[in-house]
């Protein structure tokens, strides 16, 4: 990539993640509920004299805009402030929950690109057969269960009923790490695996419709080798491309799953910052995951063109 264009990727990266860090500060200012009656201590122990000095400590009585240059400048410079619940510095909390939320979303993706990816190319090379049908409606079905439907209906098979796997926690170590993970896990990859499949089946179909593939076929090439030299590699773009988007939009996802497992990871964190207006930790929460996503989805558009050299040459014509 020359310079000019990494220099324009930077700089709409750079402006993305502003305009979000507006859009998330001012939309947590605007939030119901006031943080300076929760910092006074409730509203049993409060006076107008209080609540003067709690806003003026927090300077909660700056206009929006000072106290977002504030909070701004301070995030730019790595400081996220202090937790109003906790008294703890943001940055420490997020720190240390924020690995057990990277290892859910590590194991819902590689559930979902290896099942997902899996079933594509079965119902790709099946295609007009039950089989195909058989992928087809069972993505369909997942697709349209929500991820707390989900949770809830695994928990009560796997983790009641057949008491395969603990219903709560993260646990320890790599085993039981895997093993507490992998009902959160699940449920946060149904949807995700249904995506994948569609994707990696259409990109397949419409791979071994070129003009190569059918020569190669016309030539004697073993089916095999035809599916995975030439129409799988040519489907990588497409569907490696989904899996980075899908991926990117994951942390998001570990909310409502976090939540119903009782995982302690940025996801709940920002559930329980937001039930207690905890300004500081819910805005950097969410600016985090709007950072990871913009990030992660960049990184898949420079590496498309390695992948699909046809989108290069779009590119650079």
């Amino acid at each position: 990539m020359n310079p000019a264009a990494l220099l324009r990727r930077v700089t709409g990266l750079v402006a993305t993640l502003f305009a979000a860090s507006f859009v998330i500060f001012a939309a947590v200012y605007a939030a119901p509920g006031d943080p300076a009656v929760f910092l006074a201590g409730g509203r049993d122990k409060l006076t107008p004299e209080r609540l003067a000095e709690v806003r003026a400590q927090y300077h909660l009585d700056e206009p929006l805009i000072e106290q977002y240059g504030r909070w701004l400048w301070d995030t730019a410079h790595l400081d996220l402030g202090r937790s109003f619940k906790y008294s703890d510095q943001v940055a420490d909390l997020i720190a240390s929950r924020l690995p057990t939320t990277l290892e859910l979303v590590a194991y819902a993706t590689l559930l979902y690109v290896v099942l997902g990816v899996g079933a594509g190319i079965l119902a790709a090379v099946k295609r007009s057969t039950w089989v195909d049908s058989a992928v087809v409606g069972g993505t369909t079905l997942f697709a349209s269960v929500p991820s707390f439907v989900a949770a809830i209906a695994l928990v009560s098979f796997f983790g009641v009923k057949l008491d395969w796997f603990p219903v709560t926690g993260a646990g320890e170590g790599l085993a039981g790490t895997v093993h507490h993970l992998t009902l959160p896990a699940l449920s946060l990859a149904l949807g995700a695996l249904a995506i994948i499949s569609r994707v990696t089946r259409q990109a397949m179909a419409d791979a071994a419709a070129s003009d190569h593939v059918e020569a190669a076929r016309a030539s004697g090439v073993p089916e095999r080798d035809i599916v995975r030299r030439h129409v799988l590699r040519n489907a990588l773009g497409p569907i490696v491309t989904m899996c980075g988007l899908v991926m990117a939009g994951m942390l998001a996802g570990t909310v409502v799953v976090e939540t119903a497992f009782g995982i302690s990871g940025i996801g709940s964190l920002l559930v329980n910052a937001i039930n207690t207006h905890d300004f500081p930790v819910a805005q950097a929460v969410l600016l985090l995951m709007v950072t990871g996503y913009v990030v992660v989805t960049t990184l898949v558009d420079l590496a498309h063109p390695l992948l699909d050299p046809r989108v290069k040459e779009v590119r650079t014509a």
